[in-house]
């Protein structure tokens, strides 16, 4: 009887914690990016010995994924400004959104190229993920390991929280059991890590695509983004467009 009596309580203890449990619909996770780029450029030979010892080892900014029940907004935090950690030769605002509706299972790419900005239709790539039984906390919330395979053969190395219903994550990465808060791909030296999760259930977010861009809907309009994407590139011996799209409509931006 005493054993019966605990094992009762016991449930009835999982029971409250459960039932105390709060189901996230609607939040703003701040995301740090750090890109290593002295291993992402250690390779390259047109970099002097004297720039790579100058080079900071991270590039860092953060980004801001908006969501609600169904959808999702992905963008550089306002304001985000490149500092001493850049060694990359970037001019101006960086423009990259990503707005993606999972009850369509389409997404929307704003993609700035040479200084312009472009509208992109695509729909929700899919990955086949690997759950693993690894956990650890990331901004307060209990994230178990998932892996994946992108192009061929890199790996990425997630990691998701179930308190957090929508199936999103930084980037162009979904399709897990809960929201991604943090992430790897050792092969592009990058990491993605939630610093922050904003909840706010009440009321729910509206989420909007982004509306500024010239539109590639027609085939007029994607050959004039074609053209200018490709436009330092050897005429005479012209990429495969499948090759040229994988690289506009990509997971990363």
């Amino acid at each position: 009887m005493k054993h019966l009596g605990l094992t009762i309580m016991l449930l009835f203890a999982v029971t409250i914690i459960k039932a105390q449990t709060v189901f996230i619909k609607s939040a703003k996770i701040t995301f740090e990016k750090k890109i290593n780029q002295k291993q992402q450029l250690a390779s390259n030979t047109w970099i002097s010995d004297d720039a790579r010892d100058k080079m900071n080892k991270y590039r860092i900014s953060n980004w801001d994924y908006s969501f609600n029940d169904s959808s999702s907004i992905y963008k550089i935090k306002p304001k985000e400004t490149l500092n001493d950690n850049n060694f990359f030769f970037i001019a101006g605002e960086n423009t990259n959104e990503l707005y993606t509706d999972f009850s369509k299972k389409a997404r929307i790419i704003r993609k700035p190229i040479a200084g312009e900005d472009f509208i992109l239709k695509d729909t929700i790539p899919h990955l086949n993920w690997k759950i693993m039984h690894d956990v650890r906390q990331i901004a307060g919330y209990e994230c178990r390991k998932a892996i994946a395979v992108i192009n061929d053969s890199v790996t990425v190395v997630a990691f998701y929280s179930e308190e957090i219903l929508l199936k999103g994550g930084p980037e162009g990465f979904t399709g897990l059991p809960g929201m991604i808060l943090g992430m790897a791909i050792p092969r592009y030296n990058t990491t993605w890590f939630a610093i922050k999760v904003e909840a706010k259930n009440v009321p729910i977010l509206n989420i909007a695509p982004p509306a500024k861009g010239k539109r590639t809907e027609t085939e007029k309009d994607f050959k004039k983004m074609i053209d200018l994407y490709t436009r330092y590139e050897d005429k005479k011996n012209p990429r495969k467009i499948e090759d040229i799209k994988k690289e506009l409509y990509t997971l990363i931006l």
